[in-house]
């Protein structure tokens, strides 16, 4: 007796039939399809046995049915895009939604490499400084007047030079006589500290620091010996080529001030006339 070769689903005879193995299984071409089969995403038709079953993220087509949503060319073997559930060739992608190259206005293909700087968009090739004309790439730049420049091409073209250095100054600058400085190339003339920020004076066209002018040049009050700048409003007295501090203008003997009173001097010495009388 003859052994049965029938159809898992339906159980008809498979003898002289087409079938179909599936996890060892047999079937009928019918029930297979019927069990199996996937719907075209185009044609929402099964995809028969017989037919290839093109498939991209769980979607299915037939090969003849596998086409450019736009153009209608077939994707089979070609390289494509999708775009909001439809399929595009490149070149239909790259027509209606691809970025246009800020330089050579040209398309910039999808899977191409390309620079981005405030909704702007190049190929890599096009994103060079306008100065120097080398790639620009990776490294820092500074656009000015809708162009880019690498920072070395910008610093000789724009950027200032420092009155004591000579070199470009990209951040930190100050101005002092109205020529630019950096701020650590601004210092005092004699001990040399940065004067950015701080409190100075100058004396023939140099910048000193409060303490080295004073040091250097102040008058020294007769009565405590310590520099008279005159600097921020400070007041002092003047008598016969002799300063004092307003604070040190005092009476030799009863320390009162004589700030805006008579006094009497006797060789390097001041008094109040009250004092002054037993001299």
């Amino acid at each position: 007796m003859t052994e049965r070769f029938d159809c898992h689903y339906c159980k008809e005879s498979l003898f002289g039939k087409k079938y179909i193995l599936k996890e060892d299984s047999p079937y009928c071409v019918k029930c297979y399809e019927n069990l199996y089969s996937n719907t075209c995403e185009e044609c929402r038709k099964p995809i028969g046995a017989d037919c290839k079953d093109l498939s991209y993220k769980e979607r299915h087509w037939h090969e003849s049915c596998f086409h450019c949503f736009q153009c209608k060319n077939s994707l089979v073997d070609k390289p494509f895009a999708a775009k909001e559930e439809h399929l595009l060739c490149t070149d239909c992608y790259s027509n209606e939604y691809s970025s246009k190259c800020n330089e050579c206005k040209k398309t910039i293909m999808p899977g191409t490499r390309k620079m981005e700087y405030k909704g702007n968009s190049w190929h890599e090739t096009c994103f060079i400084c306008c100065r120097c004309q080398q790639p620009i790439g990776t490294k820092s730049f500074i656009p000015k007047d809708n162009q880019n420049f690498c920072v070395p091409c910008y610093e000789k073209q724009f950027a200032m030079q420092c009155v004591q250095c000579k070199k470009a100054i990209t951040t930190g600058g100050v101005t002092y006589r109205e020529q630019p400085w950096h701020k650590e190339c601004f210092v005092c003339t004699g001990c040399k500290k940065q004067l950015s920020g701080q409190r100075f004076t100058s004396r023939d066209e140099f910048a000193y620091c409060l303490s080295c002018f004073c040091n250097l040049y102040a008058k020294k009050c007769a009565g405590c010996t310590n520099p008279i700048s005159g600097l921020g409003g400070t007041k002092y007295i003047s008598f016969e080529e002799r300063q004092w501090h307003n604070d040190c203008f005092n009476c030799k003997k009863c320390s009162l001030s004589l700030v805006g009173r008579g006094f009497l001097t006797e060789r390097d010495d001041i008094f109040c006339p009250e004092c002054g009388k037993d001299i």
